[in-house]
């Protein structure tokens, strides 16, 4: 109780510290048994929570994910979290406007720089080309066509 009292725990990360702490399996079990029955522990609660958090940052999808794999939060329940999360291509395109400004870069160099920047971030390569659109092989507004 006393670990749930300062955050909001996954099962699987509070299995993993009462283990830690030298419970037994049997003690865990039945320990989140009963937390889960009261509703004291839930990992969909704690799911959105992370989404919540990590968004804030600035992360994309696929860090979430990985954040919510390694919480114990696997298959259909992170997939159910990541659906009732935010919209992640206006996100990449917050995200990318934060760090690099309005402006579109016009050369390569500076357009992989941002690319690989909001892929570390976690935004899949659609969300990538949606946050910098009109910044792929099309012709730029007021490029000459000769």
């Amino acid at each position: 109780m006393a670990m749930l009292a300062r955050r909001e725990y996954s099962s699987g990360d509070l299995s993993a510290a009462l283990l830690r702490k030298g419970y037994t399996p049997e003690a865990v079990s039945a320990a989140l048994g009963l937390l889960q029955s009261e509703r004291m522990l839930d990992d969909s609660r704690y799911a959105e929570s992370l989404i919540r958090t990590l968004t804030r940052r600035g992360q994309g999808a696929q860090r979430i994910r990985q954040a919510l794999t390694r919480a114990g939060i696997q298959g259909e329940g992170a997939e159910a979290a990541l659906a009732t999360g935010p919209d992640f291509v206006a996100l990449a395109e917050d995200v990318r406007r934060r760090k690099f400004g309005a402006a579109i870069p016009r050369d390569w160099p500076g357009k992989a720089r941002q690319m690989r920047f909001l892929q570390y971030r976690g935004f899949s390569a659609e969300q990538i080309s949606s946050a910098l659109k009109g910044s792929g092989g099309e012709d730029q507004p007021g490029d000459p066509q000769d």
